[in-house]
């Protein structure tokens, strides 16, 4: 089956993504959408910025950053496939000089990439809803100030940031999709 994923905007808009067989990507509305929301002030200076993809899968947010942005994007997965399927995606633009891909655990190398990264964007698999809430607790711990995390959940199952350590500044259900724009205190 073709994948219907593209990147939505930017110097690759219309680029069609390869998926990893067993993937549940952001459909390309809930990306839109949450797009939006990220340039409309969340987001102020994309000069420079540092993107961890940190459950790729596809590698869509980190491409779709690539694409839009003056950005280097950090993607990690810890499965063969995904792996494979984000250098592809990366590839078919010709941006093997603005990504690092690595096949790894992402709660792993939080300590490894956290402090370079401006924006994380976490997907862990939804039924595994533990991955992701273990990642950003630790993630907390080791991002600097500023660092801005979307935390992408299953609506129906999902969980609140530590209030502490995350403001919330966007809390948006689109479809299945909960996401959450958090910013490190």
């Amino acid at each position: 089956m073709e994948s219907k994923l593209q990147i939505i905007s930017g110097k690759y808009r219309g680029r069609k993504l390869v998926l990893p067989p067993s993937a549940r990507p952001t459909q390309n509305r809930a990306r839109i959408a949450l797009f939006n929301m990220l340039e409309s002030g969340i987001i102020e200076n994309t000069d420079k910025l540092v993107v961890w993809d940190a459950f790729a899968g596809s590698g869509a947010f980190g491409v779709e950053c690539i694409s839009r942005y003056d950005a280097t994007a950090i993607f990690t997965d810890v499965a063969p496939e995904s792996i494979e399927v984000v250098r592809k995606n990366v590839a078919a633009i010709s941006t093997d000089n603005r990504a690092k891909i690595v096949q790894t655990d992402a709660i792993g190398v939080i300590s490894q990439f956290a402090k370079d990264t401006n924006i994380v964007f976490v997907d862990a698999p939804y039924d595994a809803a533990e991955l992701g809430r273990a990642f950003v607790n630790k993630l907390g711990r080791a991002a600097k100030t500023g660092t801005m995390l979307i935390w992408e959940q299953e609506a129906n199952n999902s969980v609140e940031p530590n209030a502490d350590t995350w403001e919330v500044l966007r809390d948006k259900i689109y479809g299945r999709a909960r996401f959450l724009i958090l910013l490190r205190k």
